[in-house]
């Protein structure tokens, strides 16, 4: 039985694809460069600023790329919220939660000084009952400590809790926790995802399907 929900965050409960390219395109402006579409560089936006960097900017010193970074990283601050918004139907999900007193929180690699914002523009920051963020401690996902962390937060049984992520990292974290794992379909997916590494992990076309998850694990006991 599933008695707690962590999510992770880009991707899973806020659709932050269009801030965070509108980031990258701040970039390539200033370089000369044309602008791209939020649609092709989606499946980027799980990899952080230095994997939209990566993929988005051309090679450079490592000098250039700092310097990339730190006014992608600034620019972005000030425009966090612009566009992000919940993913469609997040808001039920998250009521129906707290409707059946249902714990969750929140498992992020994104820095603390970008999530706390972040979580408060979406109004969900008083609401999450735990925030782990990329700085929280000395490891993030996939390692298994923020979701160990997020549980012990939660006063749930890593067993009996439920990790919902639209990457790898989420899964191996996950699984290396010892909590189910459900894969946000509706994110910004890698296209190299393997089938293999879908297994024992439960798929979620969209945020609703994590409430049939938690029905169907009630009716197994």
């Amino acid at each position: 039985m599933i008695k707690a929900v962590l999510f992770d965050l880009d991707g899973t409960l806020l659709d932050t694809a269009p801030d965070l390219i509108g980031s990258l395109n701040y970039l390539r402006t200033a370089e000369g460069l044309p602008v791209v579409e939020v649609a092709g560089y989606r499946h980027f936006v799980s990899r952080g600023a230095l994997g939209l960097i990566s993929a988005g900017m051309p090679e450079s010193s490592e000098e250039i790329y700092e310097r990339r970074k730190s006014d992608f990283l600034s620019h972005y601050e000030q425009n966090i919220y612009k566009k992000t918004r919940p993913f469609e139907g997040v808001g039920n999900l998250l009521n129906e939660l707290d409707r059946r007193a249902v714990p969750w929180g929140v498992i992020t690699n994104k820095m603390e000084y970008l999530t706390l914002p972040l979580l408060k523009a979406a109004n969900l920051l008083h609401r999450s009952a735990c925030v782990i963020c990329g700085d929280t401690l000395q490891q993030s996902k996939p390692h298994p400590a923020p979701i160990l962390l997020g549980c012990e937060i939660l006063g749930a049984n890593c067993t009996e809790t439920l990790m919902v992520g639209d990457d790898l990292r989420d899964l191996q974290a996950g699984h290396a926790a010892g909590t189910r794992t459900a894969l946000a379909t509706y994110g910004y997916l890698d296209p190299e995802l393997k089938q293999r590494d879908l297994a024992d992990s439960f798929l979620v076309d969209q945020p609703g399907d994590v409430l049939k998850i938690l029905e169907l694990e009630s009716s197994c006991h």
